[in-house]
Formats: C-alpha cells, structure tokens, sequence
C-alpha cells in the first residue's frame, strides 16, 4: 500500500465540490503536490490531516483511515504550515517542545528532542530567543522543527521555501534532500516553485480544478522520454529522417531545415553524424536537452478537458493554490 492511498475522495465546503473523485497511490519517498491556483493542494492537505471530513470516498495516510483514525495519523504526521502559526512570546526551545508534546510526547522526552530538532535545522544558538524576535528564514526554519521533533513518519511540507532569499532557499532545500537521504520518514511537499519540486522529490501528484491530472515517477519519465535533439540540417533531410526511424528514434521536419528527434539512450550524437553522412544531409547546429519538469507537466495538462489516458502520466510542477 501506497503512503498516501486515495479512493475516490471528494471533499465538498461551501455548497462547492473542491475535491472531485482522487483515486491513486503515492509511494514515492518525497511526493511533490502540485496544481494551479484553486487547484484542491490544501483541502487535500487539510483532508489527509483530518480537518476537512470527506463528503465521498476515502483517503488513507500511512494505512491509517482519515475519517476514523484522525489522532493517530496526527501523532505519525509532521506538519510545516504555509502560514506562520507562532505564540510570539516563547523562546524557540519552548514552542518545539509545547508542539512535540501535543504530537504525544511525554515532556521530558520533548525537550530532549526540541533541542534536538533546533540544532539539526541550524536554531541552536538562538534557541532561546523569542520567536518574536526571528527573521523569516528562520520562522520558516522553526516551523521545520517543529514538524520534526516528535519523530514522525510522514512530514507534510506546504510551501517550506516561501519567501526565502535564494540563499535561505537553498538551505531549506538542503535540509529537505538531507531528511530525504536520511531515509527514516516519508515526505508530502506543497510548492508553486518547479525547481523545489525538481530537487526534492522522486514522485510528483498534479491536480488541477479538484481531479488528479496526473501521478508520476519523475526519474522513470524523464528516462522514458530520452533525449530531445534539435538540428539545423542541409542536404536530403528526408533520407536522414527515414534513417533515423530505421535506427529507432522519433524523427520530425520542419521548414528551414530544422529537425527534431527523439533518442533511446542506446544511441549517442555519433549516430547522428553517422545518419547524416551515409544520406548526405549536413548538420549545421546542434541542440540537445533532457525532458524537463515544465515539459511533463505541460503534457499532463493538455489532457484538460480530452479524455484521459488510462495511466497517469508525468506530472509537474505548479503554481500556488
């Protein structure tokens, strides 16, 4: 079973549909949640945590049901919210170990893992400040502790790098690779920026107006799609074509000379030159480039409004909602 499985989960608010019918598994280590503005990424959230109850259909986090196993799947989950949610005067030490304790640790063993979770995140010299007192990075980086302390086994990241400088940025982004290679727990990440989603995770969800647009492994489909090469040609541009496909790429034309191909990774650019050669075509420039995030995530949502492929395909990438 998938760390987050869905079974045509509908969440109504307001008299409005906001979820429609998610069916899927997610499996990966760290899952990406992706969509547009209005897209359902944090009712689904709010639903995996127990907030929202489900109006139809089912959700499972960690084989723990949503509707009836709430308190358990909270003492497993480490949250990050996108807002700050602080008590402004406590010291940082003071606030990580009040929310381990709510997440059911006995108070002795809170502090003991405060401290801890403060020092890994890169907080614990100024632990015992006030939270008042911290800049953004670090509330963004407390918020991160917290999430941390009790030792969960799903951490449910929502927007972690919002408005952080690039340089803070990439701390946080080192921080969630490192929690990822550690390898003890499970991750979700809610992120309008491509790049976090590209750094940090293996798996990606993308929903888009209430529905799963797609569920992807990134690695297996940037493997799948290959290289795209793109070429300015002279010469019998139609024989190199025919050659290629013979070889087995995907090959296309166009006007001026350019053409396109897709190759399997069994292939290198020295075919090419090997291609043209024997057909008496020239290449004059060359262009080679690996399926990126924006291009799986542009394909997946082509499927908008058309009838959907019978798999999930590739997913990525999203602007906040």
């Amino acid at each position: 079973m998938g760390v987050i499985a869905l079974d045509r989960l509908e969440v109504r608010l307001g008299g409005r549909t906001v979820l429609n019918g998610l069916t899927g598994e997610l499996r990966g280590h760290a899952v990406g949640l992706l969509g547009p503005n209005g897209a359902g990424k944090s009712t689904l959230i709010n639903t995996l945590l127990g907030f929202h109850e489900p109006s139809g259909g089912n959700a499972k986090v960690l084989g723990l049901d949503a509707r009836t196993d709430r308190m358990r799947i909270r003492q497993s989950v480490g949250y990050m919210p996108e807002n700050d949610s602080f008590i402004g005067n406590m010291s940082g030490v003071r606030f990580v170990r009040y929310m381990a304790e709510l997440s059911g640790l006995p108070p002795a063993a809170a502090l003991e893992r405060a401290h801890e979770a403060l020092f890994y995140v890169g907080l614990g010299e100024v632990r015992y400040r006030k939270i008042s007192t911290y800049s953004l990075g670090m509330k963004q980086l407390i918020k991160l502790a917290q999430a941390l302390a009790h030792g969960p086994k799903l951490l449910i990241l929502d927007e972690p790098t919002n408005g952080l400088d690039p340089t803070a940025r990439q701390r946080m982004v080192q921080l969630i690779k490192d929690i990822r290679k550690e390898g003890s727990m499970h991750m979700l990440i809610s992120s309008h920026l491509l790049r976090d989603i590209d750094e940090t995770c293996d798996e990606v969800l993308i929903l888009n107006k209430g529905r799963i647009a797609a569920i992807s492994n990134i690695e297996e489909e940037r493997r799948s799609h290959r290289n795209f090469i793109e070429m300015e040609m002279t010469g019998n541009t139609e024989a190199f074509a025919g050659k290629m496909q013979a070889i087995g790429c995907e090959c296309a034309r166009f006007a001026g000379g350019r053409v396109k191909v897709v190759m399997p990774d069994a292939l290198s650019q020295r075919d090419l030159y090997m291609a043209a050669s024997e057909t008496g075509a020239e290449i004059r420039r060359i262009q080679t480039r690996r399926d990126s995030l924006e291009d799986i995530f542009l394909r997946a949502m082509e499927y908008e409004g058309q009838a959907r492929p019978s798999q999930p395909q590739a997913v990525a990438a999203g602007m906040k909602g």
